[in-house]
């Protein structure tokens, strides 16, 4: 039985975090008070806020949830209403097919002290593009960089990429110091621009993570003079929290919702946050899924209705862009579950031995078990190893496995190309793209942003379907739920597609 497909949450040692929240108590409870001296927050506020654990890294590139990610770190731009481009440290942007040249905002500075600058964005955006994982794919068009000055940068693009300023606001490119960056230190102290600066002293490792007003942020008014991230691992003990006052929000489970709603002083929501596909990844020579009708066995093997039912926080779907998005395209007919063919196409391509397995975490595990014993009613063994998130994060698309299930926030359709698909792609250890596939992403990058560009990227994501490249497409929600004594203005984040997320600048005490 699935209990919980997105995330089962890990204990937390109960005398550890029982000292970490009466420390936090003493620092303030959230609610109303007199301004900050140096406006960063009304005076004594304490935004106490779980997200179930820490991120492994906190360096540009690797695998981190926005909700983390959002406290201490800016992106260069950020994505309004309609997917619109706003200024965030960047202020200004021309882009050509050959380059990007970006102008930067004056008078910020990282909370270590370091100059935000060109040579600064040149560096995070190096750093990206050099970390393995699915981030740095949409880099991988990036040829050079150039600081033109301390205020501006171009970036030097191999072939055009009109999507990369949409890239450039999404979790795959926040800005960290340089310094923090060259010295490694970066992976654990994060150290941005925003509001918000670690607090290492104030932390309890592995259970509290303090930011403390950043007195020199360039930007406007905060309503939390600091915040304080929990890792309360157990869904029960994330709600006994929450109800008892000890945290003012946290992310939680259909399975809670019930216990919430019986509270006065808690509140909920729901927003689109989780995209996940198992992908074939040994599809090269002489590769466990090379035979594309293999591929295609396993899609019809697969049963996302039953999924659904299991989970009802799911919503099946045939692909991974949704209708209304760049990329979505309204001939796919996915692939149903239908054994009767999948078992024919199996039996057509031979039978060949198919014996693989697929690595797991605690977020994904009962859902890649439904999975495995789907595949398994065509004959296919397929078997689930459990590791703990940062091996998960770092070898699930590594090659090592010959297929694996994983969250695509990817955004737009040239990002989950580069990303997964692309011959050079990182989510693509074979290195095989067939040439069908690539002359239609090339047809649709060279089209740029003209009005057919649309038409021919819906033509790549029906390739990657036609050829079972991934299948078995779901997509989540994220539930949210805040003390409405304590905290207000929560909504649920314009920012589309990113997990764990609340607009922090947005929220304020009750009462102030």
């Amino acid at each position: 039985m699935v209990k919980s497909t997105r995330r089962t949450r890990t204990a937390v040692p109960v005398l550890a975090l029982a000292l970490a929240l009466t420390a936090c108590s003493a620092s303030g409870d959230g609610g109303g008070g007199t301004a900050a001296p140096d406006g960063g927050g009304t005076a004594g506020s304490v935004l106490r806020v779980n997200w179930g654990g820490f991120p492994e890294s906190w360096a540009p590139g690797a695998e981190m949830e926005a909700g983390y990610l959002r406290v201490p770190y800016e992106n260069l731009v950020a994505l309004g209403e309609g997917s619109e481009i706003l200024p965030v440290l960047a202020t200004a942007w021309e882009q050509t097919g050959d380059a990007l040249t970006l102008t930067l905002r004056e008078g910020v500075t990282f909370h270590d002290g370091t100059p935000f600058d060109a040579e600064a964005v040149k560096v995070n955006l190096e750093a990206i593009k050099d970390t393995p994982g699915p981030y740095a794919g949409p880099f991988q068009v990036v040829e050079s960089i150039d600081v033109l000055d301390p205020q501006t940068v171009r970036v030097n693009l191999s072939r055009p990429a009109p999507s990369l300023l949409t890239t450039l606001a999404t979790r795959a490119a926040p800005m960290a110091s340089p310094a923090a960056i060259a010295d490694g230190s970066v992976a654990q102290s994060p150290v941005g621009t925003g509001p918000w600066a670690y607090d290492a002293e104030a932390s309890t490792p592995g259970t509290r993570m303090k930011f403390t007003g950043f007195e020199e942020y360039w930007g406007d008014e905060v309503g939390f003079e600091s915040v304080e991230l929990y890792a309360i691992g157990e869904d029960n003990a994330a709600t006994g929290a929450l109800t008892n006052g000890e945290i003012d929000l946290t992310d939680t489970e259909v399975s809670q919702l019930a216990t919430l709603e019986g509270s006065g002083d808690v509140d909920t929501l729901t927003y689109p946050a989780i995209r996940n596909n198992p992908i074939f990844f040994d599809r090269g020579p002489g590769g466990v899924f090379e035979d594309v009708d293999v591929r295609r066995a396993a899609c019809y093997a697969l049963d996302t209705e039953t999924l659904a039912e299991l989970e009802p926080d799911w919503e099946v779907r045939t692909q991974h862009f949704a209708e209304g998005e760049v990329g979505y395209n309204p001939d796919i007919e996915g692939y149903p579950h239908d054994l009767e063919q999948a078992q024919e196409l199996y039996d057509a391509a031979g039978n060949p031995p198919v014996q693989a397995e697929m690595l797991a975490t605690v977020f994904n595990e009962n859902q890649m078990q439904v999975y495995a014993e789907q595949l398994g009613e065509i004959g296919m063994e397929i078997t689930v190893q459990s590791a703990p998130p940062p091996q998960y994060f770092t070898e699930w698309n590594s090659g090592r496995y010959p297929l694996g299930l994983g969250g695509n926030d990817e955004l737009t359709p040239y990002d989950w190309y580069s990303a997964w698909f692309a011959a050079d792609a990182p989510g693509n250890p074979s290195g095989v793209e067939s040439p069908e596939l690539k002359a239609a992403a090339d047809a649709a990058v060279a089209a740029g942003s003209d009005e057919e560009a649309a038409d021919l990227w819906a033509e790549v994501t029906r390739i990657i379907s036609d050829e079972a490249l991934t299948c078995a497409h779901v997509a989540g929600e994220e539930i949210l739920a805040w003390n409405t004594g304590t905290v207000t203005g929560v909504a649920a984040p314009s920012q589309p597609w990113e997990t764990n997320l609340v607009d922090y600048r947005a929220l304020r005490p009750a009462g102030s």
